[in-house]
């Protein structure tokens, strides 16, 4: 097999993505699909982190809305994403991988606490590391903690994997004359206010010349191609290519 084209990824997975077509909760088949994938690149050789949302459990903006406090919404979403941290842990532990789910809150029972230095030494010793807790603080997206976490570890790629084959100016699910596009600088994304991440995290990207590549998941072996180097989805960086 060929070389992979990356060494350190960090694969962002929405809680959505979990959730499969029941739409809520966490679909095991789903999870079997993903950890086979992920343990397949992780036996090439390349050193994965994985960050996991929570919604599939619970949204933080959702809960704002409805009157609840802002905070403290933002705070039971970051425990949904320990929910799903540890759901994809035992998925990938079944197919072999050895595991560590890193909190950015506390809970040792569960999960070790986020420590940088650390987090890179599970990785360089052939662990797949789980990013969960978001970064600990309110208001910030799992978009940002992908962001975040991979210019902390200084990964070479985020994988953004999405319900839709790339990035479109409008929904594909909704409207069926939606254009694709190949490529995309990050100052595209802020200017035409494309839904890759929010903007606190295309700026980090941005800050710290990280790109990313916006794919299907549902599309068996995706995860592979794009640590491979081909050209599927959207390609996100400093000048669209």
């Amino acid at each position: 097999m060929e070389t992979p084209r990356y060494r350190r990824i960090v694969l962002k997975l929405s809680g959505e993505a979990l959730a499969g077509e029941q739409g809520y909760g966490i679909a095991h088949a789903m999870l079997d699909t993903i950890a086979k994938q992920v343990t397949e690149v992780r036996r090439l050789g390349v050193e994965v982190a994985l960050v996991v949302g929570g919604g599939n459990i619970w949204r933080g903006i959702a809960g704002s809305a409805q009157g609840m406090d802002r905070a403290t919404a933002d705070y039971m979403g970051m425990l949904a994403t320990v929910m799903n941290a540890l759901a994809l842990q035992d998925a990938l532990e079944k197919h072999g991988s050895d595991t560590r789910v890193l909190s950015a809150i506390e809970m040792r029972q569960v999960a070790e606490p986020y420590i940088r230095r650390r987090a890179i030494r599970h990785m360089e010793k052939g662990r797949i590391v789980i990013f969960a807790a978001g970064t600990g603080n309110p208001y910030f997206s799992t978009d940002t903690t992908a962001a975040l976490r991979a210019a902390e570890i200084e990964a070479e790629v985020i994988l953004m994997a999405k319900r839709v084959d790339g990035v479109y100016d409008s929904d594909p699910l909704k409207n069926p004359k939606a254009q694709k596009f190949e490529s995309l600088s990050y100052l595209d994304v802020l200017s035409k206010g494309l839904g890759v991440m929010d903007s606190t995290a295309t700026s980090l990207c941005m800050d710290n010349s990280l790109p990313l590549i916006v794919f299907d998941l549902n599309q068996e072996g995706n995860i592979l191609r794009a640590v491979m180097g081909e050209m599927i989805g959207t390609y996100v960086g400093r000048e669209s290519q």
